[in-house]
């Protein structure tokens, strides 16, 4: 379907794509600190590891999907603020839940207003 979007359009796939890939990373690190967390284990090294891998992740989403960026910098905060375990790893789930779906959503509304060509290539 790249080649049915316009220059712009194809950009903005490629960091929704590199987004997707890097929000997958975190709610890895996510469930791997629930289950650490399940199974009575050392949980302190999962902050710093969510805080490294959501800075980039901010970064990338800035300079074209800003909304999606600030649930990311909510993400962060989530992880860096203290309190009790299972309630940071019930709001860093939805967290992450939240951020996905905003990239599919911006992923359909970037291949509704970049799509060129045939009167099929929007219906996709």
């Amino acid at each position: 379907m790249a080649s049915l979007l316009d220059g712009a359009g194809q950009i903005k796939i490629a960091v929704l794509d590199e987004a997707v890939s890097q929000t997958q990373r975190l709610h890895g690190i996510v469930e791997r600190y629930a289950m650490a967390l399940k199974n009575q284990q050392e949980t302190g090294s999962y902050r710093q590891q969510l805080m490294r891998a959501g800075a980039p992740l901010a970064g990338i989403l800035k300079p074209q999907f800003s909304v999606t960026a600030d649930s990311v910098n909510s993400f962060l905060q989530i992880a860096g603020r203290g309190g009790s375990d299972q309630v940071k790893v019930r709001a860093l789930r939805e967290a992450v839940a939240s951020i996905r779906a905003q990239l599919e959503i911006a992923a359909s509304k970037v291949k509704e207003k970049h799509s060129v060509g045939g009167a099929t290539a929007g219906k996709e």
